[in-house]
Order: structure tokens, then sequence, then C-alpha cells
């Protein structure tokens, strides 16, 4: 079964072959740590988490390298700690350690490498000195500046004409630029910012700089595939392609270059500067990290999203019907440990979550309406579906009981055996006021041939 991925570089899709099936590299851009982040910051790290999982699955998880880089040193950052009256370190610290915990609930595994632009400042030095030796950098006024024009194919992975970068990037035209699209990859440090020491003068590097040295590092160049959200595709990666190549490397830099579409909320993409964002550190106080997860994958990753409340309940509710059939299967055994070839193929087919979240629904069908050995296949390739997608591990009856706290769920199963014992006497009105005091606690029963089983009402 041949996986497809669609190549912002090639507008198409094409049949995903790596360099190295031992050792097949990925590489997506990741948080800048100043703040919590939000949902949107979220969406490329569960569908590049949802890729991970399916290249482990294609080559094996000791043959899949995967680094998302922390930028630890920022504007942002650097007003962050000035504010706070204390070094940079501490709210990087802070605030990744909070990032790599909300993305964990949202099913989001450790990328194999976690590289920080603080701790490779060494690499990124070295990485501007072979561009100044090649000729594709200038030092002036103590910067340094990527010589755009020393790339012939600058603008061929965003598709943009010259003048439209210019503009689209909104540069500074500074009089030291030789041209206005040339980009910063050395800068002075404000006075009581962060500097280090460079050849070219004390300071700190430019934003585009730092992937570049990241991956050279970790991974290697050329990668198979160097991910991120649409909005980096100008000018991020296509300033990143640049001075990867006129630092020595093939014209590839990325085999495929793969982009998730924006989220937004209304009519208007979600950012910090427009002050409409959902905090993921928030959110998962409220809903289950799964739902989360199934709302950012529900739709196909490289299209827009609408995010909204409404997606989180049905999310919720998509996986009530899933974790439903898988506990009321409880007694069957799985035959199987592989997904059914209509998963595989749905995820295969450019991530085209969609199709293989209907191959879900129907396998927890089959499950539910199947023979004994249809039902023994269905609920072994449903658990193994979830398995490479990141849904169904946990334990069904848990998920219903909504983390209820040990005191909830000991009141609970008291009140639901006492209703057994009052409708095994004929007592309906003492089940029917036991039932109450449940609904009271924001429990719903339901009866069913094997006994009474029960949810916290979201």
């Amino acid at each position: 079964m041949t996986l497809t991925l669609y190549d912002t570089m090639a507008r198409a899709k094409r049949p995903f072959v790596p360099a190295d099936p031992k050792r097949v590299t990925m590489y997506v851009c990741g948080p800048t740590v100043y703040n919590y982040a939000h949902i949107g910051n979220a969406r490329p790290v569960v569908v590049f988490d949802l890729l991970f999982r399916v290249l482990r699955d294609l080559y094996g998880e000791d043959h899949v390298l995967y680094a998302a880089n922390v930028t630890d040193v920022d504007d942002k950052i650097n007003q962050k700690a000035i504010e706070e009256g204390v070094p940079i370190d501490v709210v990087t610290d802070r605030y990744l350690a909070a990032y790599n915990s909300d993305m964990s609930v949202l099913g989001a595994l450790r990328p194999s490498f976690q590289p920080r632009a603080t701790q490779t400042m060494a690499a990124i030095i070295a990485f501007i000195e072979r561009l100044v030796l090649g000729n594709a950098a200038y030092a002036a006024e103590g910067h340094v500046l990527f010589n755009t024009q020393a790339f012939s194919d600058y603008g061929k992975l965003s598709g943009r004409p010259m003048d439209e970068m210019i503009a689209g990037a909104r540069v500074d035209v500074a009089p030291y630029k030789s041209h206005p699209a040339d980009f910063v990859l050395w800068k002075p440090s404000k006075p009581g910012e962060p500097v280090w020491d460079s050849p070219w003068g004390p300071g700190r590097p430019g934003w585009h700089i730092e992937c570049s040295a990241m991956i050279e590092q970790t991974l290697g160049l050329p990668i198979d595939i160097h991910g991120g959200g649409i909005d980096l595709v100008f000018p991020h990666h296509e300033n990143e392609l640049a001075q990867g190549v006129c630092a020595g490397h093939s014209r590839e830099y990325a085999r495929y270059w793969m982009h998730n579409g924006f989220l937004n909320f209304g009519d208007e993409k979600m950012s910090k500067s427009l002050g409409n964002v959902v905090l993921v550190h928030d959110l998962v106080e409220k809903a289950p990290g799964e739902a989360i997860r199934w709302a950012l994958l529900v739709g196909h990753y490289r299209q827009p999203m609408e995010w909204s409340g409404e997606l989180i309940e049905q999310s919720k509710k998509s996986l009530d019907r899933l974790y439903g059939a898988l506990r009321r299967a409880a007694d069957v055994t799985p035959s199987t440990d592989r997904p059914s070839d209509a998963f595989l193929a749905a995820l295969h087919d450019d991530l085209n979550t969609p199709q293989a979240f209907a191959e879900l629904f129907a396998l927890a069908s089959e499950l539910e309406t199947g023979d004994a050995a249809a039902r023994a296949r269905a609920k072994g390739q449903l658990l193994a579906a979830g398995r490479i997608a990141g849904f169904l591990q946990g334990d069904a009856e848990a998920w219903f009981q909504g983390g209820a706290d040990p005191e909830l769920k000991a009141r609970v199963e008291a009140l639901i055996a006492e209703r057994a014992e009052a409708r095994a006497a004929k007592d309906w009105p003492r089940a029917d006021r036991i039932r109450d005091e449940l609904a009271s606690l924001n429990v719903e029963v339901m009866d069913g041939p094997a006994g009474a089983t029960w949810r916290v009402r979201t």
C-alpha cells in the first residue's frame, strides 16, 4: 500500500519515497515559547503527529526520526522576560513544559528531537559563516543578511513573484540592505536582550536561520519531509530553502513540503494579535484531550477549519459512539492487531481523515452487529486503527465517567447497586428516586442486558 502526500512544491500529491527507508526524516516548525499555545498552534502538532504515527507503522518505530524545534529567543520572549524581571530561560522553560504537557493530553507523541535555538547557537553561527564565505550572505552595520539574488529559485516554493514577496514580507527597507527582499541572519542585540559573540559582533540570530541549522544538526540535510502551517510557506520556509541550498546542500533541501490549513475563529484567522484565541491550556481543563484531537483531525488537514464549541461537542459524541461499541463488546477478544485495509488506505491517501473516521464508524457497527468472528475481527481492527490515529486507547468505562473523582465514582456505583436491588424487588418508586438522585449528580444511567452502565453528562 503506497503512501501519497501532497507536496507544496510540486502542487500535487506524490507517492512518498524516502531517501533511506531505514532512516525516514521529518522536521516540523515548533513553538515560540513565550505564552501558552492556542488551538491554532495545536493543529500542525496533531496533524504531523498523525503522519509520524503513520510513518512509524509503515517503516518501523526505530526507523523514523522526527524533529520539532523550539524557538526560545525572540522579541516576544525578551519582552516577557523584561516584564517579569527574569532571565529568558525562566520564561521559556515554563512555557515549554506547559506546551509539552498540553500536547501530550491531545495524544501527541514527543518528537525524537526537540532542539532549542539557544542550545544550537554554535551551529547557527557556523551555518551563517558558510553562507558568507559562499557569497550568499553579507555583513552590514552589525547585521548579516542573506542575499536573495544569490538563489535563482527564490520564490519557487510559494510561487510568488519578487515584488509580491517584498510586499508580503512587510520587509524593513533598511539602508544597509543590498536588495529589499534580503533577510536578516544575524542582528545586534538591543540593551537588556540576550547576546552571543559572533564574527560579526555581539548579537543574536534571525528567525529563519535557526531552523536550517537545527535540521542540519539533528537530522542532516536534505530531509524527507518538512512540515508546518500554511502561513509558514512564505517567508519562513521560502527563506529556509534558499539559505539551506546556498549553504552547500542539494537543491532538494526537503523531498516533500507539507502544510496544514488555517484554523479560523468565525471569519478570522485565529491569532494572539487579534485577541481571538482559545488556549489549549484552558481547553484541556474543559474537554477530553481525545475530543480536541478528533476536532482538529475531523476535516482534511489541508483545508481551513472553523473552530467552535459545537465542534468539540460533536467530536465528543463521535467518540462516545466508538467507546460505547467497545464498552458493549468488553467480553469480545480481538482476533487481530492490525487495522483494516480500508482505514490504512484512507490515511495513506494524503492523511484522508474524514474517510478514515468513516471507517472507524463502520468497524464499530460491525462490532455491534456482526457474528462472533466478525466482531472479534472488528474489535481488533478498531483498536489497532485507534492506536495509529491516537484514539480509543483508554478504558471505555473511564471515558464515560469523564474523569470522575474516586468519591463520586464510589457513590454512583453504590447508588446503581441499590437501584438494582430496588428493581429486583419491583420497588419502582424507590428505583425512580435513586435514578433522580443520580441525575442530580449529572450522571446518566443506561440499562442494558448486562446490567446498568453510567456516564457523566457533558
